[in-house]
């Protein structure tokens, strides 16, 4: 835990205690639960998260904006406020941080403000969905999310399952080489690609164990290298989408983006609730068990970082 906390920023007890002894504990983002999906399931999904980070063994952190105060852990009736509120809540990258702050807001965070946020309270390890990248017109849009960037500033491990298959996922993985982030596949060889298992584009290192990402994570702090870590999880079979057909529903949508002329951080949000129409509930259905999934790895990689590290390997 740093020795000076910023003056916004407010852990909640059980989160400080942990970070205090050492304890693993595991940041969750917050734009799943107001922009991710709707009510009442998004304040459900939320709240079985942060059970199955504790089934785990660690201490979910669940971190958001609350007017205007930076919170590390979240209480049941606050992930309640936030799912009632849905996309009312500003949601919050690093730019926005100061203006929400600023004028005593809520706002739901991004993966960008969520490692931010997870770096300033001490927190090493951070479960998601899938982070942000290069988007697909990147040629005509410049549109490259702020996560890739605050994955190079902060000393965190991101436990995903892999770029959002609504990006470019090459030039995210060539933009994250760029910015010197090490891409981790957990149990595979190939970066995931969100609602399915397997991108096609493969990663250089991979991970058979939690322990084994500890280790990384390990000796990249003893290295003194600033930045993160990327560690990429496959969705359960039981839940992954057909690459073909997903790929068919994507760029449908991505389609009626255009004609719409929707931009920005409104994107995500559409094509996401258009994929959802699209695959009649089934891509909710698999976001859900990816969540959960990565929660538990993330928790579970917490732990060891927390207690043990051991062994590194490079795929030949």
């Amino acid at each position: 835990m740093p020795d000076k906390i910023n003056r916004h920023l407010d852990i909640a007890p059980e989160v400080a205690a942990a970070l205090r002894s050492g304890e693993a504990v595991v940041a969750l983002e917050s734009t799943i639960i107001s922009h991710g999906m709707p009510y009442p399931r998004n304040a459900e999904t939320a709240a079985t998260v942060e059970a199955t980070v504790r089934a785990a063994g660690a201490i979910p952190a669940t971190i958001a904006v609350l007017h205007g105060r930076l919170k590390v852990g979240l209480s049941a009736a606050e992930i309640q406020h936030l799912g009632r509120q849905g996309q009312a809540a500003i949601k919050c990258s690093r730019r926005d941080l100061p203006l929400v702050v600023a004028r005593g807001q809520d706002g739901a965070t991004t993966v960008a403000a969520t490692l931010l946020i997870a770096a300033m309270a001490g927190i090493r390890v951070f479960a998601t969905g899938g982070i942000g990248g290069v988007h697909r017109d990147v040629e005509e849009t410049l549109d490259i999310s702020a996560d890739l960037d605050e994955l190079a500033r902060n000393n965190v491990a991101v436990v995903c399952a892999g770029v959002k298959s609504i990006l470019d996922i090459g030039r995210t993985l060539e933009y994250l080489e760029t910015r010197g982030v090490a891409v981790v596949g957990y149990q595979t060889g190939n970066l995931p690609a969100f609602y399915s298992r397997d991108s096609g584009f493969a990663v250089e290192y991979r991970g058979d164990t939690a322990a084994e990402v500890a280790a990384i994570m390990q000796a990249q702090h003893e290295l003194g290298l600033t930045g993160g870590l990327l560690v990429g999880v496959p969705i359960p079979e039981e839940y992954a989408l057909d690459s073909a057909e997903i790929d068919g529903v994507i760029n449908d949508a991505l389609g009626e983006m255009r004609q719409r002329g929707i931009t920005g951080k409104a994107a995500t949000p559409f094509l996401l609730a258009s994929i959802v129409e699209r695959t009649g509930g089934r891509s909710l259905d698999a976001n859900i068990g990816l969540v959960i999934n990565n929660a538990r790895v993330a928790a579970e990689i917490a732990v060891e970082s927390s207690s043990g590290i051991c062994g590194i390997r490079h795929i030949p």
